[in-house]
């Protein structure tokens, strides 16, 4: 569903982590079932790196379609990582602000097999048969999945999917932008697992997105600051609304203190 319109205000606070581009126009469940059909004709294991909250539980709803409606193999999927564990509760406990049903929580949680203590997580590295593990963080910037990571990252038959935007220095960014040796507790590890990343599930609007929900917005702002995106998306989107809009825009540098 689209945001709710924003009241006037007058000074505005805008993310610009796509203010340089357009999301992909790809069906992110096909997308999602071809990696995992590919990876599992290899006989080889898809990790799939999750934010804890919202991505996890969404690709659990995109994973439980495909197999109702038998696009992927039946196979185990593993939710290791307990802070997505304990919001995949909230989730369900709350389904109806969440646009689930209660079949639907249901469904999700019959595929689920929830990986809770360090001695599982531990043990689930061992398993060599075709399976699908959601494991936070998002950015493989710390977390359960970085032992994922370092005992599937090497071997070809397996995939590395992420599910968003890889902030510029993580893990993440180095293995989408195709790092051939990724580095993790203080040891390199080749990289010869496949590796994607499927930014259509980006949580981010991108700069038209963003445009076009702004335009709803009575009045104008006295200020709008542009913050959290890299510097050329963000001067990017401080262009975007300056010229579609004839805003004050501005893109606070660290420590800059704004006089009201």
């Amino acid at each position: 569903y689209p945001p709710k319109p924003l009241a006037a205000t007058d000074y505005l606070v805008v993310e610009s982590t796509y203010g340089d581009r357009r999301h992909e126009e790809i069906d992110a469940e096909a997308a999602i079932a071809d990696i995992i059909n590919r990876t599992a004709k290899r006989g080889g294991i898809v990790l799939m790196p999750a934010f804890a909250v919202g991505r996890a539980q969404l690709v659990l709803h995109i994973l439980q379609k495909l197999l109702a409606e038998k696009r992927i193999p039946t196979m185990p999927i593993y939710l290791n990582s307990p802070m997505a564990i304990r919001a995949t509760e909230i989730f369900f406990d709350l389904h109806e602000s969440h646009k689930l049903t209660k079949e639907d929580c249901e469904r999700m949680d019959a595929i689920t097999h929830y990986v809770k203590t360090v001695e599982e997580s531990i043990e689930l590295n061992s398993r060599k048969f075709p399976s699908v593990i959601i494991s936070a963080s998002g950015m493989a910037s710390g977390g359960r999945v970085l032992h994922h990571l370092k005992t599937l990252i090497s071997d070809p038959k397996n995939s590395v999917l992420f599910l968003g935007y890889q902030a510029a220095g993580t893990r993440g960014d180095s293995l989408t932008h195709g790092a051939e040796h990724i580095k993790i507790h203080g040891e390199y590890y080749p990289v010869k697992a496949e590796v994607a990343n499927l930014q259509a599930l980006s949580s981010h609007g991108d700069y038209v997105e963003i445009s076009d929900w702004l335009k709803k917005m009575p009045g104008r702002p006295k200020k709008v600051f542009v913050t959290h995106g890299e510097a050329s998306a963000a001067d990017a989107m401080r262009r975007h609304l300056h010229d579609e809009f004839h805003w004050d825009v501005e893109v606070p540098e660290y420590l800059d203190i704004a006089l009201l």
